[in-house]
């Protein structure tokens, strides 16, 4: 392990040597970003694909996201905690083993083909996830100065996005098509929920593979952000909690409607380009789709990531609100392929918000640090509970119309990216 670093001003005094060091963690750390946008962007595939294997309607099947976002809810406070008493690094390690565990749950989850065991293996792999994210988001934070933190968030997170634009064709390989073929032979839905099994083992064993590596590799120690730092320095900018900046509170918020639109959007795009009057596609063609939504992510994110060095944050952060608005209502209001394309549109705008929100709401937090992570993390349970709204939305007014609700999420990020990020 390399020796303390201090991080507090985050400013170019930090040695070469040192410099060499955060290049090497950043590149280390991508691999974890590419592997927890691949698994959240499965749900995706997962969810019409056990819809129509349980019978489910839509507010059921989204009892899926409702189970892997509440996670957040749930274990986000004790990670930051954990992190806080661990360090980064073992962090990372701790939520990468349990996130292995939740998809090795998969296969009696398959086994017994009950919705209810599928929706505990998730809950367990989200865990995980959400330890990784409490780790990894403020440490890509912490290496290097923050006048360029949310570029190099972008930056990871565009690996992250990479993940979720490769996932729905792994998923429509090895899930839909295989399960298309399993129905038309056997009509069992024990049959097609065995088609978990394959790709949920090899996630396991990629997981348990990255967590002997993380716990190996020599990664920088981000001192300032530690317990004892904390212990040593009880106040920080006159504040003795990461819940009094306004900017962190209201950064909360608008990670909870950002990821809230984001998924609802995911997990509504295999049903929706199925609608008739929209382009009709079978579900396995449709979910190849979905990787333009998430690929779309991945540009912008590259794409934000430079224009973040010239722009400040927040002013790419309102435009990139108003866009995503306008084009949900576009694809509200209208049909066939202009009303496809601006959905599947929307990824292109959605790409920055996460990481730039992340890092605006975590400025000059010190200490605080792991604390504020843990609260940022914690409002990723807007991807529970906006997607389940939108599910009963769509259950009684069709779901077209039910898109009016991450509009709404979009108009509070607007006025997060022009004021209150500044708060």
């Amino acid at each position: 392990m390399a020796s303390s670093i201090n991080t507090s001003s985050h400013t170019s005094s930090v040695s070469e040597a040192g410099n060499g060091n955060y290049r090497f963690a950043l590149v280390s750390l991508t691999s974890l970003f590419f592997m927890w946008g691949f698994i959240t962007c499965l749900n995706d595939i997962l969810i019409p694909h056990l819809k129509a294997v349980f019978s489910l309607n839509y507010t059921q099947a989204m009892l899926i996201q409702f189970c892997f976002f509440g996670a957040y809810f749930l274990v986000s406070i004790p990670a930051g905690q954990l992190v806080k008493r661990l360090g980064y690094q073992k962090g990372i390690v701790t939520g990468l083993v349990i996130g292995s565990i939740g998809c090795g749950l998969f296969y009696p989850a398959a086994s017994f083909a009950t919705y209810g065991l599928f929706l505990g293996a998730l809950f367990v792999l989200a865990s995980g996830i959400t330890i990784l994210q409490v780790a990894a988001n403020p440490y890509v934070n912490a290496l290097g100065s923050s006048e360029t933190a949310s570029s190099r968030l972008n930056l990871t997170q565009a690996f992250n996005a990479l993940g979720t634009t490769v996932a729905p064709f792994f998923g429509s390989i090895l899930i839909l098509s295989v399960a298309a073929s399993v129905s038309s032979e056997l009509a069992q839905a024990n049959a097609e929920a065995e088609v978990v099994k394959l790709p949920y083992l090899l996630l396991a064993a990629a997981l348990a593979v990255l967590a002997v590596i993380f716990a190996k590799l020599d990664l920088p120690v981000i001192r300032e952000h530690s317990e004892a730092a904390a212990g040593e320095v009880q106040t920080h900018l006159g504040k003795t909690s990461a819940l009094q900046s306004m900017h962190l509170v209201l950064g909360a918020v608008g990670i909870f409607v950002y990821v809230g639109a984001e998924v609802s959007i995911g997990s509504f795009l295999v049903n929706f380009l199925g609608e008739a009057h929209i382009v009709g596609m079978p579900e396995e063609q449709a979910a190849h789709y979905i990787a333009y939504y998430w690929g779309g992510a991945m540009v912008g994110r590259f794409i934000g990531s430079a224009v973040m060095q010239k722009i400040p944050a927040g002013t790419v952060l309102a435009f990139n609100a108003f866009m995503a608005a306008l084009l949900v209502l576009v694809a509200m209001t209208t049909s066939g392929s202009v009303a496809m394309w601006a959905i599947l549109g929307v990824g292109l705008f959605n790409s920055i918000m996460f990481p730039t929100i992340f890092s605006l709401a975590l400025r000059d937090l010190g200490p605080h640090t792991s604390q504020g992570s843990g609260i940022l993390c914690l409002a990723i349970v807007g991807g529970a509970i906006v997607p389940l709204l939108q599910g009963v939305l769509a259950d009684n007014l069709g779901i077209q119309l039910a898109f009016i609700l991450p509009v709404v999420c979009y108009g509070f990020i607007l006025f997060y990216g022009a004021k209150g990020s500044k708060m």
